[in-house]
């Protein structure tokens, strides 16, 4: 069995995220959708992600959502993953996220990182600019599903 975390702060979730995420679980035994915490924001917070999260992704049974605050690393021990998969939509994304692998590979040998470029249709959005786009009040649903429309027209994603 083949454990593949995909961590991230999924502030929120967008159509980007569950289109990496269904073919990752076309890919892997099982993938866990790791939301981390955010330095800056309450535990409710993370509560809310983490239930959006499993409510956009209730249909893909091999996928299972948790909340983190733990080095990345000591969550991929934890939910016993042995490979990380990472989005990549732009050079910088890549240059970043390599940095990082290089990391993750000191801190914990053996881990393996995959990444995933998002289909074109999503490949343009980001968790911060569904955000701003919310924020002035602007048209969320080409780009996430309507339980994370509702729940940034009531505030409970900032």
């Amino acid at each position: 069995m083949t454990t593949v975390l995909y961590p991230g702060t999924f502030n929120p979730i967008h159509n980007g995220h569950a289109d990496l995420i269904e073919r990752a679980a076309n890919l892997f035994d099982d993938v866990v959708l790791g939301i981390a915490t955010s330095p800056h924001k309450s535990p409710s917070v993370l509560e809310t992600r983490v239930r959006l999260a499993e409510q956009v992704l209730a249909d893909i049974p091999n996928v299972v959502v948790r909340g983190f605050n733990t080095l990345t690393v000591d969550f991929a021990r934890e939910v016993g993953a042995s490979i990380l998969l990472k989005g990549i939509r732009t050079v910088t994304d890549f240059e970043y996220e390599f940095q990082m692998l290089g990391m993750n590979r000191v801190l914990m040998p053996g881990l393996e990182t995959v990444f995933l470029a998002p289909s074109e249709e999503f490949s343009y959005i980001s968790s911060s600019l569904v955000r701003q786009i919310a924020s002035y009040g602007g048209d969320v649903s080409p780009f996430v599903h309507p339980l994370v429309v509702e729940a940034l027209k009531n505030g409970e994603v900032s």
